[in-house]
């Protein structure tokens, strides 16, 4: 017994002295990195880089979420080589002289030197080479089709990571492994959206630094400075993935009691880094890949409930068991057990067909099919040989939201996938199944095309127009797929088979829809025809809000009875159906007219359009918008003041004001000025917050005909004085019933 207790605090006590080593080392490091840097910016929207292996570490992070926090740059060590990642591409360019940018840069290319000779390789970046070189440092150019070749006689070489090939690839491993040193930078989100269909696990930044344990992931960082990022602030101990890893298996074995917020905050950076470490990575995925096989029994339980961030392992595992899923060859898929709870099951006695649809590629995105593929079922995908390679895709599902990031999973986090139709024959499969879609590249021209898809189930879909109503009632609403979609001229919608089987009048329905989108349109004051249809999907679980904006616009399951119910959209009051509008309405915002505090008003504007336009509905279409309501919002906050400030932070009472303008003015006061602002050229366009209150306190009041000057003052709306002598000889106006301060 005795002897045992000898071992057990030798063990101990190697732990604590390799580990405390190894802290030190990484505290040193950053330190080196951080010297004289305050503060550096944040270009365009940063993304995170992760630090997963034991010798890297984070050197500045900024917010993830009010409760999170990510790495913008990050370093770490591969054996002698050393290598310094940034969240952005421009910060090895236009954000040199911005804060303390350029001094870590500079810093960061010290470090990676080590030991060696400082002399710089810069590929691709002339404005770094030029910063280097007067700030004393040796740089040259790295360019030519053998660039890489030449990286050897090289200390450090920094260079872009996005587009590397894959002897590129090869080489600048080598380089880091044989001691050489990197400086990169890239963006993981952005990443991701130039290569559909891939993961970070495929970028080729992230192979070439998995060797020093650091690599970009899928997230944005939020400013928290003036200039962007603090880098006084010491990264905790948990946006390094394998602390994060040690902490999540001690939390699930009883060992650690850590408060709810760091364990979020270690499952955040392993899952994070999870979905992004490449598949030879030697650091951190063998770790992963036993601590699965040890929970492999307890998998299929994990997949069919919901997942708390409480339970940070069973997070973990489920999602690099998604991971593997997301990644396998199509030929290799089979079906996930998250796929019975959502998006649904696929009767096992339901046909498997064969059809070929046409497809109008004058369109872009998605196109509906009228197919659904079961969970781990391989599709057929059939085009002709002069279409494959020009960009087509055949898609699988439409809850496109991610979900990794929010505290519990009601559904699996992520559940489509895309294939690039490269050859003529195609197999793509999906573990959880879903809708299927073939998806056209923006400005492809080749007319209408056909498409065979063999293997998928017939789903219920409706199009206006095309659809015989008799045969939709008869066959097509029994159709046996879980989802179905109802396609307008101008809107499609997906919502679960179940709420269209006793849907009678589809085409009534659409031409609802239809006519407000139109009426959208119409105020916004762009052509009814679109270039392509908005999309409508409903889910389990979306990323952010009640609904959200975007391609397609995501909204809960609540709403879709609703969603397809004439006597629902028409009536008064319900949530929903305000909801509807409001994000269609973020979708037709213009920058130019939405000034800061108005991202949640304006599009508000095309709501309440709608629903006098359409239902017929003038004053309470929302609770918030109920007339004494409003009159007793407006009271106490010119009494109180009329604080900016508060009025940035209460979206109906800044609404109160526009609803103001329309009731006084009318919508073609609003056609009229947003006409205007489409047409504006390049050099007119306002470029500061100022100068968006100053243009449209002037337009609005040119085209009315009154001086608006005296009415945005009362509501505490800032503009200059500049602007308001522009408009001084037009005849000052007031709400003839606006509340005074006594």
């Amino acid at each position: 017994m005795k002897l045992n207790r000898y071992k057990s605090l030798v063990v101990l006590c190697l732990a604590l002295l390799t580990g405390g080593s190894r802290g030190h080392a990484q505290e040193m490091g950053r330190a080196a990195l951080v010297e004289g840097v305050k503060e550096i910016a944040a270009p365009g929207l940063p993304g995170t880089v992760d630090a997963f292996g034991p010798d890297a570490f984070a050197v500045v992070v900024g917010n993830v979420s009010r409760r999170l926090t990510g790495a913008v740059v990050a370093a770490g060590k591969a054996g002698a080589g050393r290598a310094v990642a940034f969240g952005h591409t421009d910060y090895l360019d236009g954000a040199l002289s911005s804060g303390d940018s350029g001094r870590l840069v500079l810093n960061s290319v010290r470090w990676a030197a080590g030991t060696h000779t400082l002399r710089v390789g810069v590929h691709g970046l002339a404005h770094l080479r030029e910063f280097l070189q007067k700030s004393g440092v040796q740089a040259e150019a790295l360019e030519g089709p053998d660039w890489v070749a030449a990286a050897k006689g090289y200390a450090v070489v920094a260079c872009p990571m996005d587009s590397l090939s894959g002897s590129e690839v090869t080489a600048l491993t080598a380089y880091l492994k044989g001691g050489g040193g990197l400086i990169a930078s890239d963006t993981g989100w952005g990443w991701l959206q130039l290569h559909p269909g891939k993961s970070l696990t495929q970028d080729p930044g992230n192979r070439v630094l998995a060797a020093a344990g650091i690599g970009w992931t899928d997230g944005t960082l939020e400013r928290g400075s003036k200039q962007g990022f603090d880098a006084t602030v010491v990264p905790s101990e948990l946006t390094q993935a394998t602390a994060a890893l040690d902490l999540v298996v001690a939390q699930s074995e009883g060992k650690a009691q850590r408060p709810a917020a760091d364990v979020a905050q270690a499952v955040w950076t392993i899952s994070g880094a999870a979905l992004a470490v490449p598949d030879n990575d030697r650091l951190l995925r063998p770790r992963l890949r036993a601590l699965q096989q040890q929970h492999q029994g307890e998998l299929a339980a994990i997949a069919t409930k919901p997942i708390k961030a409480s339970d940070p392992l069973a997070r973990l595992l489920f999602t690099l068991q998604l991971q593997e899923n997301l990644n396998l060859p199509a030929a290799q898929v089979t079906a996930s057990p998250a796929a019975v709870a959502f998006p649904g099951e696929v009767p096992a006695d339901a046909p498997r067909v064969t059809r070929t649809v046409s497809v109008d590629t004058s369109v872009p995105e998605w196109h509906s099919t009228g197919l659904y593929a079961a969970p781990g079922e391989h599709l057929t995908v059939e085009v002709g040989a002069e279409l494959a390679g020009n960009g087509l895709q055949v898609r699988i599902g439409a809850h496109t939201d991610a979900l990794w990031s929010l505290p519990e999973w009601d559904r699996a986090p992520e559940i489509t996938r895309v294939f690039p139709l490269r050859t003529t024959r195609t197999i793509a499969a999906n573990a959880f199944g879903g809708p299927v879609y073939v998806v056209v590249p923006g400005g492809l021209r080749l007319g209408t095309i056909q498409v065979t898809i063999q293997g998928g189930v017939e789903a219920p879909l409706f199009v206006r127009g095309k659809t015989d109503p008799a045969t939709w009632r008869e066959k097509i609403r029994k159709a046996p797929a879980p989802w179905a979609e109802l396609e307008g001229h101008n809107v499609i919608l997906t919502v679960p088979s179940r709420v269209v089987r006793t849907l009678d009048n589809p085409e009534e329905l659409m031409a609802l829809w239809d006519r407000a989108i139109d009426d959208v349109a119409d105020l916004a004051t762009i052509p009814r025809h679109r270039l392509r249809p908005e999309r409508y999907v409903t889910d389990r679980q979306i990323s952010a809000g009640y609904m959200h904006s975007g391609y397609p616009i995501m909204m809960g399951l609540d709403v879709a009875e609703a969603t397809v119910n004439t006597k629902t959209m028409t009536a008064n009051g319900h949530a929903g159906v305000w909801g509807f509008f409001h994000e269609v309405g973020h979708n037709h915002q213009v920058s130019d007219w939405t000034f800061d505090g108005t991202g949640e008003v304006t599009n508000n504007m095309f709501a309440v359009y709608v629903f006098e336009k359409e239902f017929h509905i003038t004053q309470s279409q929302h609770p918030a918008l109920v007339p004494g309501k409003m009159q007793d919002r407006l009271r106490k906050y010119i009494v109180g003041g009329a604080d900016f400030q508060q009025w940035k932070n209460d979206p109906f009472l800044a609404l109160t004001m526009y609803i103001e303008l329309q009731q006084a003015f009318g919508w073609d006061a609003y056609k009229k000025v947003f006409a205007e602002y489409r047409a504006l050229p390049s050099s007119e366009r306002p470029r500061t917050e100022m100068q968006k209150h100053d243009q449209w306190m002037v337009r609005f009041s040119h085209a009315v005909g009154k001086n608006l000057g005296p009415f945005f003052q009362a509501w505490g709306v800032p503009t200059s004085e500049a602007a308001r002598q522009s408009i001084a000889d037009l005849p000052a106006w007031m709400p003839a019933d606006f509340p005074t301060k006594s």
